[in-house]
């Protein structure tokens, strides 16, 4: 396989309204994104925010209502007949539900694109095993779609997406379908597919794990609007809105059980947020010898985001007023935030 070349994506103020019998319905109101050539941009947000209608924009397969959608300089939505076909050939698409040929063999869903192209049997069949290789199913060529697992037809799926060697992958909800294991195993295909050939993909899902292990950024989306976009790290460093730190306390827990906080009280009660070389201190000893307070320590986990390694800790800090608050300070200096714990 080839670099996958240029794959740029701008969303220009793009709404969308879908007319009803009783009132149209505002699927995307005004929404502005780009997407750098070679990055995984992430759109997360729970069902009817408008995500899976914003990515079928990016090949077409919707119309903005007002906006624009523009691809590699290319205003999509102002293309029509061979000049749409022609553009959606540089746009790959990996679906929830596979989409696949149950009675065709694996090599030939995979080659589908490249005939409906034109492209000879043979010369078709080659890339479709090339593809196949690159997914690690190249031993399942001539098996039948339907005789294979859920994560092996989401392989195909995504083998089939490669096989035009397309510039973007658009992945709508690619995950959603999966067992754990097998969705790790999914993320890690599709960071490869970044990492070895430059491949711009755009990531929808309701899954902020997702977006922690395979996103550069991400863009919080609620009834049709972005409420939120930053990179990743930022953006589970310090959630802004409401919906977001909803999405990023399912992968960090953002406080305590209510009856725990109090019981204990909220004064010296705190959340502190540590980055990288900030993880492996020993906080908690030096803070005991040298302000002489008691700590104790309710929580502690630590996870991976991208190159970074994020933690976290809730702690209890008792004692004379004053050496609490030095306490405080004391911590602030040396973790990259610090929060009061609230019922």
């Amino acid at each position: 396989m080839s670099g996958a070349g240029s794959g740029t994506i701008v969303f220009d103020d793009v709404s969308k309204t879908f007319p009803g019998r009783a009132a149209d319905t505002a699927a995307l109101r005004g929404v502005s994104l780009e997407v750098a050539e070679g990055t995984v941009f992430g759109v997360i947000g729970y069902s009817g925010a408008g995500k899976s209608t914003l990515i079928r924009m990016v090949n077409g397969l919707e119309q903005p209502t007002t906006g624009r959608v523009v691809v590699d300089g290319v205003d999509i939505g102002a293309l029509r007949g061979q000049g749409l076909r022609d553009a959606q050939k540089h746009t790959g698409m990996i679906f929830q539900q596979f989409n696949l040929l149950e009675t065709v063999r694996v090599r030939d869903n995979v080659a589908l694109p490249l005939r409906l192209d034109g492209v000879g049997k043979a010369r078709a069949r080659a890339r479709a095993e090339e593809v196949l290789d690159f997914v690690g199913l190249g031993d399942k060529a001539d098996s039948f779609a339907g005789e294979l697992s859920g994560g092996q037809k989401q392989r195909v799926g995504i083998a089939r997406a490669l096989v035009r060697n397309p510039r973007i992958l658009l992945s709508d909800e690619a995950t959603s379908a999966l067992d754990p294991t097998t969705t790790v195993q999914i993320i890690d295909l599709l960071r490869d597919i970044n990492r070895e050939y430059g491949t711009t993909i755009l990531v929808v899902t309701h899954e902020m794990d997702v977006i922690k292990d395979l996103a550069h950024e991400v863009a919080v989306m609620a009834e049709g609007r972005v409420v939120e976009r930053g990179s990743v790290l930022e953006t589970f460093l310090h959630p802004r809105a409401g919906i977001t730190r909803d999405f990023v306390s399912t992968v960090v827990p953002q406080g305590l059980p209510r009856r725990v906080v109090d019981h204990l009280g909220s004064e010296g009660l705190w959340r502190l947020l540590l980055l990288d070389e900030e993880v492996t201190q020993p906080l908690v000893s030096d803070l005991i010898r040298d302000l002489d307070v008691s700590v104790n320590m309710l929580h502690a986990d630590m996870t991976e985001i991208r190159e970074h390694t994020v933690g976290q800790m809730i702690l209890k800090v008792t004692g004379d007023p004053t050496r609490v608050a030095a306490a405080r300070a004391y911590l602030s200096e040396r973790v990259v935030d610090l929060k009061d714990v609230i019922a």
